[in-house]
């Protein structure tokens, strides 16, 4: 077999390992995904358990990364502190190495069994945590069928001069092993399948023990830089501090084994004689020396990256997106929370525009008004932002629970925006206007409107929190106090029409330009309680399609 040939294969076995890495990452996921990040964050409350779940969890989904980028979200939102999030990462990276020891087995006889078992859950109507497993398990059976195509590749490639002098070349600077390794990981998202593919190399004797070793070293640090790039557009600096936190860590750790490289690998190779194996025990010993070095150190770790990387206190932009992370869409809880806490900021940026409102209302301010209604602009870009991101997501990646909470962040987006783009357009259009014809905004029932505009800020407070908490008996709070707004119509009708029969032209003036707010009013507050509430109603069957009364024939 050529050198072409020999390349194809070997790109095409890793390409199988990759594929297989990922079938693996989202069956788990899809089955167990809110529980793992329950889970996860219930560990986070001290640092020897969030060592073992950053571990447990990472074994499972067989990513650091996706690990990470929980943590991150956690840690970023201010629900954990910044030192169980790091304890987190190195128990992560452990995990990851749990995977490549299970591997480095002669698993390879199992694929058939394993891809059976998985299709067989997968074509079943058993639920969808059975198709999930199924998956999954199709995915590991890939990835031994991959581990045992670069084996034969490896073989092959023992009488291929063109190959060994080209891995050859490689392999005699630990340096170049390193910066090779960091870009092979960096380029296929997955430390696992790069560390199986050096491996491969080894048992074959096609690079050295040291050469390895460098390799593995250039693995784990390429496997922490994607983090730090691929972070959220945008984005506070404190989301930062985990994955380059980590990074410190990788690379501190690498540097002190690189320049200790030839009594190290003197000590593994005579303690593992395999090759394959002592890659793999190397893999480990690596990250659970770099794991005990830093674990007392993790508070002092976060002091520096707290002070090198403060959080930041004024955005420029309040319409930039925050917590939309590009890399978490493999991850799809993940990137739904992240599109779940940038809704809750759109949902922010409509409360401020219905305080200035309220304000401009008071103070009888036309300028207060324009300033307002500029304010429609930011929420429409931050909700352009989030739509986008969320059309990027994988369908096929969601399962039920991920589908319905889809569903509902862009259901509360898409009721926000139009709650904000009623305020602008009709409600401090209507201010505005009047204010450029009379010097105040003084008319009877001002009060009365003022009293409803603070009824819409606390419903939009309570569509926030019943948002985030799905609470049923605050979603019938919400939906039962568009009574009061539709109340107010009515009422405000009702006066309407008796001043006009009055024939009173300024009373009749005034009476037209209260029952026109009121009617804003109303239509913004059911665009909040549509938002919120009627996907909890509707979710328990408690919505009805229509409020008509059913006649009988």
């Amino acid at each position: 077999m050529d050198f072409p040939s020999n390349l194809l294969s070997l790109c095409g076995s890793v390409a199988l390992l990759l594929w297989g890495s990922h079938m693996v990452q989202t069956g788990v996921q899809r089955a167990f995904g809110p529980r793992l990040r329950s889970f996860l964050l219930s560990a986070l409350r001290s640092r020897p358990r969030a060592f073992l779940a950053g571990l447990g969890v990472t074994a499972l989904l067989q990513s650091s990364t996706a690990t990470g980028l929980m943590a991150t979200g956690f840690a970023a939102a201010g629900m954990v502190d910044l030192v169980p999030a790091l304890a987190v990462m190195l128990g992560a990276n452990v995990g990851t190495t749990l995977v490549a020891q299970f591997l480095s087995f002669n698993v390879t006889a199992f694929a058939p069994t394993f891809i059976l078992v998985g299709v067989i859950l997968f074509r079943r109507n058993s639920g969808p945590i059975a198709r999930d497993l199924g998956r999954a398990l199709i995915g590991l059976g890939l990835m031994f069928l991959a581990l045992s195509q670069l084996l034969d590749v490896m073989t092959v490639y023992e009488d291929t001069p063109s190959l060994r002098l080209m891995l050859g070349a490689i392999a005699t600077q630990p340096v170049v092993d390193v910066l090779v390794a960091m870009a092979l990981t960096w380029a296929a998202h997955s430390s696992v399948a790069v560390v199986l593919f050096i491996m491969s190399l080894a048992a074959r004797d096609a690079v050295p023990p040291d050469a390895a070793f460098a390799l593995v070293l250039g693995a784990n640090i390429g496997a922490a830089i994607n983090p730090v790039l691929e972070g959220p557009a945008g984005d506070d600096p404190v989301a930062k501090r985990l994955p380059i936190g980590n990074l410190i860590t990788r690379l501190f750790g690498a540097l002190v084994a690189l320049v200790l490289l030839d009594p190290i690998g003197r000590f593994m190779v005579t303690a593992f004689p395999d090759n394959g194996r002592v890659v793999a025990n190397f893999h480990s010993l690596f990250n659970l020396a770099v794991a005990a070095v830093f674990f007392p150190f993790l508070p002092a770790l976060a002091k520096v990256l707290t002070r090198i990387l403060p959080r930041r206190a004024d955005p420029a932009d309040p319409a930039t997106p925050i917590y939309l992370d590009a890399g978490a869409r493999e991850t799809p809880i993940v990137a739904l929370g992240g599109a779940a806490r940038e809704a809750l900021r759109l949902s922010d940026l409509a409360a401020e525009m219905i305080a200035s409102a309220r304000q401009a209302l008071e103070k009888s301010d036309r300028r207060m008004a324009v300033e307002a209604k500029k304010r429609d602009d930011l929420t429409n870009r931050l909700a352009k932002a989030i739509k986008a991101y969320l059309g990027g997501l994988d369908a096929d990646s969601l399962n039920e629970d991920d589908q319905r909470r889809f569903t509902e962040i862009a259901t509360f987006v898409s009721e926000i925006e139009q709650a904000a783009d009623a305020v602008a357009r009709g409600f401090i259009s209507a201010l505005a206007r009047e204010l450029k014809e009379t010097a105040s905004l003084e008319f009877p029932g001002r009060d009365e409107v003022l009293a409803l505009i603070a009824r819409l800020e606390k419903n939009l407070r309570v569509a926030g929190s019943l948002f985030m908490t799905g609470d049923p008996g605050a979603a019938h709070l919400l939906s039962d106090d568009k009574v009061v707004f539709r109340d107010a119509e009515a009422k405000a009708a009702l006066d309407h029409l008796n001043v006009i029969s009055a024939g009173d032209a300024a009373a009749t003036r005034d009476s037209a330009f209260r029952l026109a707010l009121i009617r804003d009013l109303k239509q913004i507050n059911s665009h909040v309680v549509a938002a919120a509430a009627y996907p909890l109603l509707e979710k328990a069957g408690e919505l009805l399609p229509s409020r008509r009364i059913a006649r009988a024939d």
